[in-house]
């Protein structure tokens, strides 16, 4: 197993599992959308006894407008 960390967009900072290593996109869902996220650079961490192979991924796209002031607003008005 190796490690996606995510930078830029809506996830940014987030540490997530991956099982395939070599991709070179993820598509996750965000919402009510999908965020896209590019591989950046090479994997880290791919010896034997290293711990997880670690890559980093950039925000790339959002299938829709993404406003976080909205989502912000949404979560206010339920009392979240």
């Amino acid at each position: 197993m190796a490690i996606a960390r995510l930078q830029g967009g809506p996830l940014d900072g987030q540490v997530i599992p991956i099982d395939d290593e070599t991709q070179d996109r993820l598509i996750l869902p965000y919402s009510e959308t999908q965020v896209v996220y590019r591989r950046d650079g090479a994997p880290e961490n791919t010896g034997e006894h290293d711990g997880p192979t670690q890559a980093t991924f950039r925000f790339l796209e959002a299938q829709d407008d993404i406003d976080p002031e909205r989502d912000e607003a949404d979560r206010d008005d339920r009392g979240l």
